[in-house]
């Protein structure tokens, strides 16, 4: 049986009342925290950021011809082949579902040209209700990597998250298609079905209610999309493929799982999966104990993975209540100009539901 609660309602009846009842799933598998130099020391270059005093994208960006539009959520920083700036995807939502909009930057604070790179879909098909792009094919997926854009066959590829329905939020069920672009900017389904949906026949009882965001990632020859999913609560799978276009469940999914009375007792969301020397780092949002925080999981095979219990970044850590509610949904890019990471995220407090900036090492207008 499929819930009609919306995920907005399930995260806001968490921060208002947290009780650290018990999950879905406990994360059992085997601890990192027992490999040398893995865990704690691992998470260790990620942990004491630095603030930027306001969003870098407004709750109201005012879109020229998309004004109505709003919310701005689930940041994506990137590169074009060609290009000297970096761009930025990120969704609004006008009251009926997202669309998914481009914006760039020369220093990636202030950004600009802000337009529309994917609205909503044919009517009566499976992304009619919205599309939300951020999962794209890079050329690099390292911690210190820039994003950069990787043609497939002469375009530009990435999965995103959709809906069928318009007239509310994320209106379940939601699935995942496979777009494609000519110039990085401007985006089209490449594929008329979903690419994963809770009617196909290997979806998981864990997933059956809702299908949310993809992260692509490529390694061995191999397509990896990590995805997170709900049934009540909501975890992290996997599924893989060997042209991007059909894809097959891992059966081992979840991968990352609720923990009770944990951080992320209610939700492991929104993967984002970088090499970091010997291992991969995945930095997701858990909710649990009163908030949406900044989390990590490590690896070794992109099978097994370890979250550690302590966010990397609390909701409330910004000292102007930027994200006193939330703090998730991130995108992490290095700067080789002044040789720092800038981890953009949702965060949500004050001034409204928008995009958030935290860095490694102060910058010029930090707090």
């Amino acid at each position: 049986m499929r819930s009609n609660q919306t995920r907005r309602e399930l995260l806001a009846a968490t921060a208002a009342v947290m009780t650290g009842a018990s999950a879905v799933h406990a994360n059992d598998k085997p601890g990192i925290n027992e490999i040398a130099g893995g865990g704690e020391q691992w998470a260790a270059r990620w942990r004491n950021w630095h603030y930027w005093r306001d969003h870098v994208v407004p709750a109201n960006p005012a879109i020229p011809g998309h004004e109505a539009f709003h919310n701005t959520d689930g940041p994506c920083v990137f590169r074009i082949p060609g290009e000297s700036n970096w761009f930025i995807s990120y969704l609004g939502f006008n009251g009926s579902g997202y669309n998914t909009f481009i914006a760039e930057s020369d220093d990636l604070v202030h950004w600009h040209d802000h337009r529309l790179a994917f609205g909503f879909g044919p009517v009566n098909e499976f992304d009619h209700g919205g599309r939300v792009l951020g999962a794209y094919l890079f050329t690099d997926y390292g911690a210190s990597g820039q994003r950069l854009l990787k043609r497939h066959k002469g375009l530009f590829w990435s999965l995103y998250g959709c809906y069928p329905k318009q007239g509310g939020y994320e209106l379940r069920p939601g699935y995942e298609g496979v777009a494609c672009s000519e110039d990085g900017i401007h985006w089209k389904h490449a594929r008329e079905v979903p690419i994963l949906s809770v009617f196909d026949a290997d979806c998981a009882d864990w997933e059956q209610e809702c299908i949310y965001q993809p992260w692509l990632l490529e390694h061995g020859g191999k397509y990896y999309n990590f995805y997170n999913a709900a049934h009540g609560h909501e975890q992290t799978g996997l599924a893989t493929s060997d042209d991007l276009i059909s894809w097959k469940r891992y059966a081992g999914s979840p991968i990352v799982r609720n923990r009770p009375g944990g951080f992320d007792a209610e939700f492991c969301s929104d993967p984002k999966v970088y090499r970091d020397g010997d291992h991969w780092a995945m930095f997701y949002f858990g909710v649990g104990k009163g908030g949406a925080h900044i989390m990590v999981a490590f690896s070794q095979d992109l099978i097994n993975w370890d979250a550690l219990p302590e966010p990397l970044y609390r909701a409330g850590g910004h000292p102007g209540g930027l994200d006193a509610t939330y703090a998730h949904k991130t995108s992490l890019i290095f700067n080789p100009k002044n040789k720092t990471w800038y981890l953009h995220y949702c965060a949500v407090g004050n001034r409204g539901r928008g995009i958030g900036l935290l860095t490694s090492l102060p910058i010029e207008g930090s707090l």
